[in-house]
């Protein structure tokens, strides 16, 4: 698993992750996120 920056885009590991303290290794962003690919769609009746 790993999470996304989204200042910079990068992809971050998990490990590395939670060794920066919750930061971007790259740019140094504090808004990191899990990137989702699973899309529902409804259809509305």
């Amino acid at each position: 698993m790993y999470y996304k920056c989204f200042h910079c885009g990068k992809k971050v590991d998990r490990e590395e992750y939670a060794k920066t303290k919750l930061r971007c290794p790259y740019c140094g962003s504090k808004v990191l996120f899990k990137d989702r690919k699973i899309v529902t769609k409804v259809k509305a009746r």
